[in-house]
């Protein structure tokens, strides 16, 4: 449980901590107390169960005891004083939360499990050594944003970063990395996995892939240190077909094999990343797209069950990043997933929307 707090603290931007008003100030309390502040992170201590305000906040002010500032008193139950409580933590957010949202620059996540050289892409890329390194698994300090430009467009490259070396927690590499992982993805229009091609693809690779294909993430596999290994003609065809069986509920994303300590292959990361963004935000006209689903429906008649015909009436896209598609049908039973992926696979031969994920939303509409 305390290894998840740590991990927890050291990825948050601003704590809460939560108490019982009922149960009052305990010795645990002061021992959480002491770790927060430790971590010399924003903390709002948060004291629940306040049902009443006029008869616990006697109650409440025992907490100040703690030393981390005002007490917010809340009951989750009744929902009294969230709003007073989430005002004091937005306090804590400051400007660049804010402006985030609007920076329309390309952001880029580099993610994959520590030491098979996302900073080191990140270095060569930008000339210089910004983002410290070792060859110790986990030793970047800390994730940090790296604008990179080129060819007149800036990009913004997110660095997941393994593992603070500060961090003693041996036994949760792998699940801190998770949780630094779905952080920059999050904030990420396209998703770099980087894979050690010394290792071939692991189960963790596969883990972290996911995070992205989940989100629904530009996607681009990047095969690394693909000069350290001994190759002849059938190599990469066998590495290809390795990566693509183990993650096989994405074969949209993009493949390149290169090398951040040779630069190998290093340019075409750019045009494919420029690429990617650009099919994660296309759209197509309805009209275009319900004459690709009338001949998709021609060639492979949907499916039937118990007498009853799957009937597709009406296609058209809702949204991008990524692309979203609802599919107007008779009857949602019948249309089963592979059917839904039959369409999908119609629209890429007709649009390719390489290195992008897209979603169907299937919708019934009665038959007139």
């Amino acid at each position: 449980m305390r290894e998840q707090a740590e991990i927890a603290i050291e990825t948050a931007d601003v704590i809460l901590f939560v108490t019982d008003v009922r149960q009052g100030l305990v010795d645990a309390d002061g021992k959480v107390a002491d770790m927060l502040r430790r971590s010399q992170k924003p903390i709002v201590l948060v004291v629940n169960k306040v049902d009443n305000f006029e008869k616990f906040m006697p109650d409440v002010y025992e907490f100040y005891n703690l030393g981390l500032g005002d007490p917010q008193p809340i009951s989750a139950a009744s929902q009294l004083g969230l709003g007073d409580m989430l005002d004091e933590v937005v306090k804590h957010f400051g400007e660049n939360a804010l402006n985030e949202e609007e920076d329309e620059r390309p952001r880029i996540a580099i993610i994959g499990k520590p030491n098979v050289g996302k900073s080191s892409i990140i270095n060569k890329l930008l000339g210089e050594d910004r983002v410290i390194v070792s060859n110790i698994a986990g030793t970047t300090r800390d994730a940090i944003d790296t604008t990179i430009k080129r060819n007149g467009t800036e990009y913004v490259f997110i660095d997941t970063a393994g593992l603070r070396r500060k961090n003693k927690i041996k036994e949760e590499i792998e699940r801190y990395s998770i949780i630094r992982t779905v952080s920059a993805v999050e904030r990420c229009n396209v998703a770099v996995l980087v894979i050690d091609a010394t290792e071939g693809i692991t189960d963790q690779d596969t883990k972290i892939a996911g995070i992205a294909h989940e989100r629904g993430k530009g996607m681009i596999i990047a095969v690394n240190k693909w000069d350290a290994i001994e190759k002849n003609d059938k190599t990469m065809k066998k590495f290809t077909e390795d990566v693509r069986e183990k993650l096989s509920y994405m074969p949209y994303a993009e493949l390149l094999f290169i090398s951040a300590e040779t630069g190998q292959r290093l340019p075409k990361l750019f045009e494919t990343i420029d690429m990617v963004i650009e099919n994660h935000s296309l759209r197509v006209a309805t009209g275009v797209l319900n004459e690709i689903m009338a001949e998709a429906v021609a060639l492979n008649q949907p499916p039937s069950d118990k007498g009853k015909r799957l009937r597709l009436y009406y296609i058209t896209q809702v949204s991008v990043k990524p692309p979203t598609f609802v599919i107007f049908v008779n009857d949602k039973e019948l249309m089963h997933f592979s059917y839904t992926r039959y369409i999908e696979n119609k629209i890429r031969e007709a649009f390719g929307f390489k290195g992008t994920p897209l979603k169907f939303i299937i919708r019934e509409r009665k038959e007139k």
